[in-house]
């Protein structure tokens, strides 16, 4: 089950998924983008279903979990994607009103996600979410200090999530994808000088470039939903990172987590 799966990131790992094999369950709030997915995927070969749901609702979500249950027998790996910027500026500039959507979506709506899966998995010794974070996540971000927040927040989420299910087989870890064009990058050019000249050169650079290839994320996302990462849980894993590491050893226990930097 991937969240946010009608556009940007979400759908790319939706296609990606799906060329690899999986059954893919397409989480979003617009009927319209989870219906182009479905299409691009079913076009390509891959089997998908559509799962209309807002994460910040939690019985919508275990309605989501539930009809996989009956068409697959369970969700067996969860990419948790959803999630929206915010307010772009100073925060003493922004409206106490605005923070609202971005702490629901992305700290609560992450939250439901994996409470509504973690049951199952759990029952099953088997299971693994991947989180995807966000720039912000590790080190600060002027101007979007609400959605750096949130993404600290949920990694931390992740991290202490892992040691509670670790005895029972189910792994979860957080993924920074890179700079990738998504509508975020628009919402930065467009906001201007209120998000920054370092964040507007860098968006102007990955509109130009397209930033990480879809086929980088989907293997690190592929890799954190399969066996060979049965050891690895608790991390913050970059797509930049030198990852492949980690399918042949543990590596320290504190590499890989959201306070990287240590004496």
């Amino acid at each position: 089950m991937i969240t946010g799966a009608g556009r940007g990131i979400g759908k790319r790992l939706a296609i990606g998924f799906a060329r690899a094999g999986f059954r893919v369950g397409l989480l979003g709030r617009s009927q319209g983008e989870l219906d182009v997915t479905k299409l691009e995927i079913e076009d390509a070969g891959g089997v998908a279903v559509r799962l209309r749901a807002d994460v910040c609702q939690y019985d919508q979500i275990v309605a989501a979990v539930d009809k996989m249950n009956s068409l697959w027998g369970g969700v067996h790996a969860l990419v948790a994607n959803a999630a929206v910027q915010g307010p772009i500026g100073p925060f003493a500039e922004t409206r106490p009103k605005d923070w609202q959507e971005v702490l629901d979506t992305n700290i609560l709506g992450t939250m439901n996600c994996c409470r509504a899966v973690l049951p199952q998995m759990m029952q099953r010794r088997g299971g693994k979410i991947v989180v995807i974070s966000g720039t912000g996540a590790a080190t600060p971000r002027a101007n979007f200090s609400l959605y750096a927040a949130s993404k600290a927040a949920v990694v931390r989420f992740v991290e202490s999530v892992a040691e509670e299910v670790r005895d029972q087989n189910v792994q979860i870890n957080a993924m920074f994808p890179g700079q990738t064009y998504t509508s975020m990058t628009d919402e930065i050019l467009t906001a201007g000088v209120r998000a920054g000249s370092a964040e507007i050169e860098q968006s102007e650079q990955v509109r130009l470039t397209g930033g990480i290839l879809p086929e980088k994320q989907t293997q690190l996302a592929l890799f954190l939903t399969s066996e060979r990462s049965n050891h690895v849980t608790g991390k913050l894993i970059y797509v930049q990172d030198d990852w492949k590491k980690l399918e042949q050893e543990n590596g320290r226990p504190e590499a890989f987590t959201l306070r990287r930097h240590m004496r």
